[in-house]
């Protein structure tokens, strides 16, 4: 089944929620929807769904106009972040539930039920009730519930939230080849830009309900074509700087001044926003064309086994990535390097004119 969104907008009390969204999405695919709180990720599954009509534009199933098809008549399955489960049933039978609905076999049943649960683990749970399980247990017994029903299109809304690491990543690596075996459109919507990439497939980035850029997330990642794609696609957000490229130099806020690498020259002379990723900006120096800035440190944010360090110059404001635990005294002078073959480059409008080692585009 292929799902087809043409220009597609809601509006709720004078607010728009979906802005003309055009996707389409494949059988088999695995695609996410990246988006800030917010972003309208929820509000476009809920259209998907069935839950909720757009305003304007049609919603295509395998073709066929299902705008205003209900979604009992949908063959749609949902899973929230919030577990969703009957209180009263045991595990097996809140799995169960759908394929009852759907008059199954018992037995067709009871090894669907188990095999789902196997691949959730959780099948040492199925007499339990769901008051009686952890909240990562009672979101896998949700999703469980989902997974059974082999519907043809299975939205994730931030679905993992709840769970345990290990498991987490488990199941992020088993998620693609299992819809892809079942011709089943899977969408999941994430606010993590490392999630996104952890998943792969199809990454659709959202902001204020419009879509920004959408395509196969390496492509997507690696040659955002606007500010906003590259920003919203990079954890922490991608440090920009203003700058000119003039003679055979390139000077970053009339401050910073270095000579014009092979990469960039073939760009012109102009005004541009210079993008670097914070995990590509580094403490020792490692390639030739490294850029030698004397910073000064604002925070040093310790998290597990990687520090996000925030430091300023005197013209702008940059956040580095590290690996490792890396303490540093507030406003204390330190220099850090960043490789100029690393730059994105964008133009006065915010466009892509070149991702590292891709030229993107001529600029007047």
């Amino acid at each position: 089944m292929s799902l087809t969104l043409e220009h597609v907008s809601r509006v709720v009390e004078g607010q728009t929620w979906i802005d003309d969204a055009n996707l389409r999405f494949e059988p088999g695919s695995f695609n996410v929807l990246l988006g800030r709180t917010l972003s309208g990720k929820t509000s476009l599954m809920r259209l998907m769904a069935g839950l909720d009509k757009p305003d304007s534009g049609r919603i295509l199933m395998n073709g066929v106009d299902v705008t205003h098809k209900p979604v009992r008549l949908r063959n749609v399955s949902m899973v929230y972040q919030q577990f969703i489960n009957y209180p009263t049933m045991t595990v097996f039978e809140n799995i169960a539930s759908p394929l009852r609905q759907a008059g199954m076999a018992h037995e067709l049943i009871q090894s669907k039920v188990l095999e789902t649960a196997r691949m959730l683990r959780i099948e040492k749970f199925l007499q339990r009730h769901p008051l009686e399980l952890s909240g990562g247990q009672q979101q896998r017994t949700a999703m469980a519930r989902a997974l059974v029903k082999d519907a043809e299109l299975i939205l994730f809304d931030e679905p993992l939230v709840n769970l345990d690491y290990k498991l987490r990543e488990e199941l992020r690596q088993e998620m693609r080849e299992l819809f892809a075996a079942r011709h089943t459109i899977a969408i999941y919507a994430t606010t993590e830009p490392n999630e996104a990439l952890a998943l792969g497939g199809t990454t659709t980035i959202l902001h204020e309900g419009r879509v920004i850029q959408s395509g196969k997330a390496a492509e997507v990642y690696h040659q955002p074509q606007t500010v906003l794609a590259a920003e919203l696609f990079s954890e922490p957000p991608i440090n920009l700087m203003p700058g000119r490229i003039s003679g055979n130099e390139v000077s970053f806020a009339n401050f910073v001044h270095f000579p014009l690498n092979v990469d960039l020259r073939p760009i012109g002379e102009g005004e541009f926003r210079f993008g670097i990723r914070p995990s590509h900006i580094s403490l020792v120096p490692s390639n030739d064309d490294d850029l030698e800035l004397a910073v000064t440190v604002e925070v040093a944010e310790i998290s597990g086994s990687e520090t996000f360090l925030h430091v300023r110059s005197e013209h702008f404001l940059l956040v580095l990535h590290l690996p490792g635990v890396h303490e540093y005294d507030v406003d204390a002078p330190i220099r850090v390097y960043i490789p100029t073959h690393k730059l994105f480059v964008f133009d006065g409008q915010g466009r892509l004119v070149q991702a590292p080692g891709r030229r993107v585009a001529r600029v007047a």
